[in-house]
């Protein structure tokens, strides 16, 4: 007996209110760490990740709007038209105050921390030097060193740096979970057959955070990576690993962390916590704080988020990012906490330095060494995490890797004045400009050297060790488990060789605007960002007359670099930790390589060239017959098959299912998720009116937020140039193969089974 539609209508809901509150989002959610499925699994690579539909958000997002109007008065209707915008602006507003408060209280805390590792305040052990020299009107009589003589400060030093080390990695050791990438069914013929299970471990507080994010943004789930729990272990371990002096920087946690403020405060907001898509929107808002915070750069927070970071950008995620950047800017800005009432970090003003056409050639040449710097950075990261790090100890004792690169960074850097503060620090002291400032000690070298009083040689000795240095630990330490980010350290590289090119300049009076230019290379050749590094570095130097400078040098490292190595730094983290991801670029290009063999090896044997079909990209057969739902011409189901349908999924272990909904002639005419589907037969079975083999309606009006009438269909003959458009520009989850001429259904193929394909070609 069919079950009532107003009944079913009724079920389904409560159905899939229980669901949200349990299963949707699991990235997301505050859950208990999931258990791994004893059941065989698919071969379906990524599956701990979930996927999100972005088109089919975007209707149901369009279908509940819709139907909340028409279902409201016209008072009630027109409070809604502007209250439901009005709160996205304001949640943009929260996410940028929240950020703010935060940055505060990190940076004060770095400062504070890092400044233990030389000694303390007697006026309080919570205050920096800083701090501390102001109480005294920078007289400095509170501070007191832990030791007065080089080898007892060189021992603390190194000492206290690997503590620190060793803090902020065990913190985020805390944040460990177990993620079931992939696995090998083995037929489904012996249910007790054990399966094949890869398993990845991950700690969601390490890292920068940007390469786990892009796949968030790019309709992935990562579980537990926003959790509240990995934002405060990530602020906290961010303080202790910068405060070590290593080659690594907040600005890449910043950007963690504000996607983490963002997801909680979007989850306050009814439509963004019941939709995906209008989630992530909020997630991009949010990612532009964090970089607005780490470097007093509004602008170049919201051109970061949408450059490097963020694959959806529409405009009003650019018009909200704005809004959400410049609060957190100008909150910062008053709370102050480096105590000059300045928003950027190195400020600079090269008034009286200017530069004349025959400088373009050493802008140039600056592009060239960061691009190769940048690339060679990236080959040697790559290579070190497939080598030292897949050793049977540091793969078991991640703190240890951590000790062992914080003593080999303090004990290098120590001895040379210019490396031996964190690198804001460092960064700032490079960035002087000796034709104002004749006091600092690295000007008072410039003129030594320049006016032959010697010096000049072991100035030059610290500038190039200084470099090579920096080169070095910021390859081993990338990557090391603690929060880290690699956007200073390239920075104070190309300043230490920005600023040893130009002592060789002759007629300049500053070698500081050369380490400027130098450092926007040296990051462009690291991360490749173009647009939104050059505003990044007009608002972090404040020197508008530098701007070309910038762009000669940022458009000659990315050439340069892309040719050493294709990918920047966060496109190898997400290769080497294995997140998915689809660039529609990167994917056109593997492509089109493939196809360049292809017709090489044709050639050779005078044979014609066939294009990469979408029939390549279809799961094994065994996977087609328990993703397939047999309904009627009028898509009517038995529960009894639908139920078969769930048990053999779970039986299989198949951790997101999807059924494709075919009919007697065989085409496919609808399309339901595994989730919705198990809201629709709960439904039914708690429906009393209804038999154990009762038909269901799948076409029934009530169920069109959950069947999908209509799914994309794209022939099997067509190129897979078509299926990777689709996924990419449209944001679809899954595709239906159909046969050229008869439009038969042949498998579905999801944009997982892209990915596949995709990774088998590398």
């Amino acid at each position: 007996m069919a079950a009532t539609n107003e009944d079913l209508r009724r079920r389904v809901s409560e159905g899939t209110r229980l669901l949200d509150t349990e299963t949707t989002l699991p990235s997301f959610s505050s859950r208990r760490n999931q258990h791994l499925p004893a059941t065989p699994v698919t071969l379906a690579p990524y599956s701990g990740y979930g996927t999100v539909d972005w088109l089919r958000a975007l209707v149901q997002d369009s279908r509940a709007e819709a139907s909340s109007s028409s279902s409201s008065s016209s008072s009630s209707s027109s409070y809604r038209r502007w209250w439901r915008p009005a709160r996205s602006w304001l949640a943009a507003c929260a996410i940028g105050v929240a950020t703010a408060l935060v940055a505060f209280a990190v940076d004060v805390s770095v400062e504070t921390v890092s400044d233990w590792k030389a000694g303390r305040c007697a006026g309080g052990f919570w205050l920096n030097k800083r701090s501390c020299c102001a109480l005294d009107a920078g007289e400095c009589r509170h501070w007191r060193p832990w030791a007065d003589s080089f080898p007892y400060a060189y021992l603390i030093y190194v000492a206290t740096a690997v503590a620190f080390g060793a803090v902020a990695s065990a913190l985020s050791m805390t944040t460990r979970h177990d993620l079931m990438v992939d696995g090998v069914d083995r037929g489904g013929a012996d249910e007790q057959e054990t399966p094949a299970v890869v398993v990845k471990t991950m700690y969601m507080a390490t890292g920068s955070g940007i390469p786990e994010i892009k796949s968030v943004l790019s309709g992935f789930e990562i579980p537990h990576l926003l959790d509240f729990k990995v934002m405060v272990v990530k602020s906290v371990g961010a303080v202790f690993a910068v405060a070590t002096a290593m080659c690594l920087s907040k600005e890449g946690p910043f950007v963690h962390i504000s996607t983490c403020i963002g997801h909680l405060v979007a989850r306050c907001l009814p439509e963004c916590a019941g939709n995906a898509m209008r989630l992530r929107e909020m997630l991009s808002v949010a990612c532009s704080a964090g970089l607005s915070v780490a470097f007093g750069a509004p602008i170049g927070g919201v051109l970061f988020s949408y450059e490097e970071i963020s694959t959806y950008f529409p405009r009003r995620v650019l018009w909200r990012a704005f809004l959400c950047s410049l609060v957190a800017a100008a909150v910062l800005r008053e709370l102050n906490p480096t105590g000059t009432g300045k928003l950027v970090l190195f400020e600079t003003r090269y008034a009286d330095v200017a530069y004349d056409a025959a400088h373009y050639a050493v802008f140039v040449l600056l592009g060239v060494c960061g691009g190769v710097f940048g690339g060679v950075f990236c080959a040697a990261n790559s290579a070190w995490s497939r080598t030292f790090r897949r050793l049977a100890l540091i793969r078991a004792s991640p703190v240890l890797e951590v000790c062992v690169v914080a003593l080999a960074t303090a004990l290098l850097q120590y001895p040379n004045p210019l490396l031996r503060e964190t690198g804001d620090k460092v960064m700032e002291r490079l960035l002087v400009d000796c034709s104002a400032d004749q006091e600092d000690w690295i000007c008072a070298a410039e003129a030594g050297a320049r006016d032959g009083k010697g010096g000049g040689g072991a100035f030059y000795a610290w500038l190039a060790s200084g470099t090579l240095v920096k080169l070095v630990l910021t390859v081993v330490t990338f990557g090391c488990k603690l929060p880290s980010g690699v956007i200073i350290p390239a920075l104070d590289a190309g300043a230490l060789f920005g600023r040893m090119v130009g002592q060789l300049v002759p007629g300049v009076s500053s070698p500081g605007v050369f380490a400027m230019v130098g450092s926007a290379a040296f990051l462009a050749g690291v991360c490749r960002m173009t647009v939104s590094l050059a505003v990044i570095m007009f608002e972090l130097t404040g020197e508008v007359n530098y701007i070309p400078p910038f762009m000669v040098a940022i458009l000659t490292a990315k050439w340069v670099a892309d040719y050493i190595s294709a990918d920047g730094v966060y496109d190898v983290a997400q290769n080497l930790v294995g997140h998915p991801f689809l660039d529609a670029e990167q994917a056109l290009e593997k492509l089109q390589n493939q196809q360049k063999q292809q017709q090489q090896q044709h050639r050779n044997r005078k044979e014609a060239t066939l294009p990469i079909r979408v029939e390549a990209l279809l799961p094994p057969h065994e996977l087609d017959g328990p993703m397939t739902l047999r309904v009627t011409p009028e898509r009517q189901a038995d529960v009894s098959h639908l139920r078969s349908k769930l048990a053999e999924a779970a039986r299989r272990g198949i951790p997101e299912p999807g059924f494709a909904m075919v009919n007697d002639g065989g085409i496919c005419c609808g399309y339901v998720s595994g989730q919705d589907l198990r809201a629709i037969v709960d439904a039914v079975d708690k429906d009393a009116m209804a038999e154990r083999g009762g038909v269901v309606d799948l076409a029934a009006e009530e169920l069109a937020l959950w069947v999908d009438a209509s799914p994309i269909c794209l022939s099997g003959k067509a190129p897979v140039e078509h299926a990777v458009e689709l996924f990419s520009k449209l944001g679809v989850a899954y595709v239906a193969v159909v046969a050229e001429g008869s439009s038969r259904f042949v498998g579905l193929v999801t944009r997982k089974d892209l990915l596949r394909f995709l990774d088998s070609l590398e």
